[in-house]
């Protein structure tokens, strides 16, 4: 039997695969922020953290990859170490005004 070509092959595995690449597990979330399953589990119940949703006859809690990484980068621009615009130390200097006790 003769070997297939790439176009004799049907395109249910490749949409397979790139729903795989486009939405994770937990477990899969996790690895691919750095985080423990058990963070993402805790802060999906607080309503905390990056956007997830259940998908499947079986509700599965899945996280979109682009998603997740647009939720970085918003964590990246909440962090004055990371925004210098929100660095307190390069604020403009504020100054008191003179204080008058009231008689």
């Amino acid at each position: 039997m003769p070997a297939r070509s790439s176009s004799d092959r049907s395109a249910a595995p490749d949409s397979v695969a790139t729903t795989r690449r486009a939405f994770l597990n937990v477990k899969d979330a996790a690895e691919h922020l750095g985080l423990s399953p058990h963070t993402l589990y805790v802060w999906r119940h607080r309503r905390q953290g990056p956007p997830s949703f259940r998908m499947g006859p079986r509700g599965r809690v899945v996280y979109r990859v682009q998603a997740l990484d647009a939720w970085v980068r918003e964590q990246e621009q909440a962090d004055s170490r990371s925004n210098a615009a929100l660095n307190p130390l390069n604020a403009a200097q504020q100054t008191r005004s003179d204080y008058e006790p009231s008689a």
